[in-house]
């Protein structure tokens, strides 16, 4: 063979082997251009107690599905609701602004239907998701605006809305209407609204299937008024009737995260979306039966952990580790950088929150800055956390509860006395942490 025609040979394999290379190249760049986001769905229970889960201690009403997320995911011991009572609590999660700053601090309704809304140019997680190309849904309870306000949910970042937008009119669950956007729909007074809410959370999924998708879930159970169609397995137990009605709504709940789940599968999602699963504020329900708090002190409207831990899941397959269970604090106000983290978006808003993405991803734990709740019906009580301490204050100029929540996590022991070097730091704490508000003032300045 010539030299000549060994040169060429050369040249031509140079030029096959440069342009595989550039074709892989390129197949890369494109798969890394079009890989999917992963979606996320945040299912919101209603004043379901820390211990209502069957994953969360509960032992005689029936959570299966529930469970079947937590084994699969991560379940959280110490994760809390942004507030003690519905629209606050709410506002948190939207906002990523805890209850000192946040601009819904209250329960605070408006006559008709509706409640105070959240500022127009309040940037909501649902923005956030829309920017990087999400389609945003929310089937339930909105909480946070009166229709035609400045603050119902398409105005705030959501493609779709389904369920109710007054948390007031959302304590019946055989509502007069309920609303798609901005529509009004008209119903018999004889649909069971959860069932209604639970049969568009599955079509919202089905419908936006092909791209990566934010759907909030703010189910209503186990809120009062107490009703369900059925009692179910619990028809012949030797309970009260109001402790069946409240077991059976739970479980149904339960059932359609299970239809949820089988959904996702079916689609072949599963392994494409990560799934919250939290309660808005402590337990409504007081049944001694159920023990709705578990081993916490107090219950909804309360500034123990009763009231605002909350009982919380995470799960996302080969991304989240199964079968975790995870001391990591963190709150509602820590989701919008967490999904900031996780779409890779830079917030051009502050918040109070911080990424748990490090924590979701491993069994490690990252540590929380001090933690901050206050609350405004019947006087003006706040709550914080500092690493393991707990402060309670109920009510102005009252004296601060100290409490160690590592040995202490019903709140028993008031460790004040003991520890004012604790007390002259959460004194400092509680006031700097907090802004003034024209809507929630404080009577009585210290």
């Amino acid at each position: 063979m010539t030299s000549s025609l060994l040169i060429r040979k050369s040249a031509t394999l140079l030029l096959l082997t440069t342009a595989l290379f550039s074709l892989c190249l390129q197949r890369e760049g494109n798969a890394a251009e079009t890989e999917r986001l992963p979606n996320v769905i945040f299912l919101l229970a209603d004043d379901l107690g820390y211990g209502d889960l069957g994953c969360f201690g509960q032992k005689l009403i029936k959570t299966p599905n529930i469970d079947k997320l937590a084994a699969e995911g991560m379940r959280f011991t110490q994760a809390y609701a942004g507030s003690t009572v519905c629209a606050p609590a709410r506002c948190t999660l939207m906002t990523g602004l805890h209850t000192g700053h946040s601009y819904i601090r209250g329960n605070k309704e408006l006559p008709g239907e509706g409640q105070t809304p959240m500022p127009a140019d309040t940037f909501t997680i649902a923005d956030l998701m829309k920017q990087k190309g999400y389609a945003t849904g929310l089937i339930g309870k909105w909480g946070l605006g009166y229709p035609g306000s400045e603050s119902t949910p398409d105005l705030m970042g959501f493609d779709y809305f389904y369920g109710y937008n007054c948390q007031r009119q959302a304590h019946e669950y055989y509502p007069p209407h309920l609303w798609r956007n901005n529509e009004k729909v008209m119903l018999n007074g004889k649909s069971y609204s959860h069932d209604l809410m639970a049969d568009e959370m599955l079509d919202f999924v089905k419908q936006h299937q092909a791209e990566p998708f934010f759907l909030y879930v703010a189910f209503t159970i186990p809120h009062s008024k107490l009703q369900v169609p059925e009692l179910g397995e619990y028809e012949d137990k030797e309970w009260k009737d109001p402790e069946k009605k409240v077991a059976a709504m739970i479980t149904r709940m339960d059932k359609d995260v299970g239809r949820l789940m089988a959904l996702l599968k079916e689609l072949k999602l599963d392994d494409d979306t990560l799934v919250f699963f939290a309660s808005d504020n402590g337990a409504a329900h007081n049944f001694k039966r159920f023990e709705h708090s578990g081993p916490l002190q107090g219950r909804k409207r309360s500034m123990y952990e009763g009231g605002i831990r909350s009982p919380s899941i995470a799960r996302w397959p080969g991304h989240v580790p199964a079968c975790v269970v995870s001391d990591q604090v963190w709150s509602f106000w820590d989701m919008m950088p967490t999904l900031a983290d996780l779409t890779g978006q830079k917030l051009k808003t502050e918040t109070d929150g911080i990424s748990i993405m490090p924590a979701l991803l491993s069994d490690k734990t990252v540590e929380h800055p001090p933690l901050y709740w206050e609350f405004h019906e019947g006087g003006f009580f706040q709550a914080a956390r500092i690493g393991d301490w707990k402060a309670v204050r109920k009510g102005v100029n009252k004296p601060i509860e100290i409490y160690d929540l590592t040995k202490d996590i019903g709140e028993q022991q008031n460790l004040a006395a003991e520890r004012p070097e604790l007390v002259e730091k959460f004194d400092d704490y509680l006031t700097s942490a907090r802004t003034d508000s024209d809507i929630w003032k404080v009577k009585t300045k210290r």
